[in-house]
């Protein structure tokens, strides 16, 4: 079984390759840059290097993959990211069916059921409506990882955190399930090495528990030391920040979106046994934000 991995040096695919090659899988990393890969796991993968970008490339990449893990990078610094990660999308499905990869799963969001409305996520959700119709067309075996808050969304501003603030547009009292990249990944290795399932599948990844921003600002404050609480931004604040910052209007849009559209469908978001998973934020805030390092 040959199994591609996109963006497989990021937070949820670096985890996925360790994980696949530890199953005993020689994973294809479809990477522009294969030294990021890391020394512990390069010998054990088949690196073809290229960018997704190409869809020459994606298409030569994916000759005699069977499974692929398919991530759209969320590229913010273009004229509209929504078209731009659409197109992308569009063209690594269209090398998919030329290569007859006969799974793929997609890592998504929750939210994305909603299509419009949400941002970014909404155009994730758009992508799903493109893999459903390839599973329609051809039979491929399609799989929305719809996933919770990633727990490293907190590192994209350590700074703030060791200041003491944690910041986001999410309402105070509202619960987000929160889920570590490590989770997302065993998820992911497990429904691409399964043969078992057919069709379309949705499937949320929650994470063990729902919280809200200032329980997660408390959560972290307790095991880093760090004085930190929550301030809620206001959406007008949002996007006049990054308009400030030279975001085009449809970036602003495709940004601020995703905090102004998800957060009913957030609270709508089923717990099941099949979305719920183990690991806790305060073991993965222990783990990378180490105590007295602010």
């Amino acid at each position: 079984m040959a199994i591609g991995v996109t963006t497989p040096t990021g937070n949820v695919g670096s985890e996925l390759i360790r994980r696949l090659v530890q199953a005993g899988e020689r994973p294809v990393a479809l990477v522009r840059d294969p030294s990021r890969l890391g020394p512990d796991v390069a010998t054990t993968v088949e690196a073809r290097r290229g960018d997704l970008a190409d869809i020459r490339y994606v298409t030569e990449a994916l000759q005699g993959v069977d499974a692929l893990y398919l991530v759209i990078p969320e590229v913010l610094d273009v004229d509209d990211p929504e078209a731009d990660a659409e197109a992308l999308a569009e063209a690594v499905i269209a090398a998919a069916e030329a290569a007859r990869v006969g799974r793929i799963v997609f890592q998504s969001s929750l939210g994305a059921e909603q299509r419009t409305g949400a941002g970014f996520i909404s155009a994730l959700g758009r992508v799903e409506e493109r893999l459903d119709a390839l599973s329609a067309r051809t039979g491929t075996r399609v799989c929305h990882l719809r996933c919770g808050y990633l727990f490293s969304n907190l590192l994209m501003d350590l700074d703030g955190l060791r200041r003491g603030e944690l910041r986001n547009a999410i309402p105070e009292d509202t619960p987000l399930p929160w889920v570590a990249p490590t989770d997302v990944a065993a998820v992911a290795c497990g429904r691409l090495l399964s043969t078992a399932w057919t069709g379309r599948v949705a499937q949320a990844v929650s994470g063990p528990e729902d919280l809200t921003f200032p329980q997660v600002a408390a959560i972290v404050a307790d095991a880093t030391g760090w004085p930190v609480t929550y301030s809620r931004d206001a959406d007008a604040d949002v996007r006049r920040g990054l308009a400030d910052a030279g975001f085009s209007q449809a970036a602003v849009d495709s940004i601020a979106g995703m905090s102004e559209g998800i957060r009913d469908a957030y609270h709508a978001a089923e717990r099941t046994a099949v979305a719920t998973t183990p690991t806790s934020l305060v073991g993965w805030v222990r783990q990378h934000l180490p105590r007295g390092t602010g």
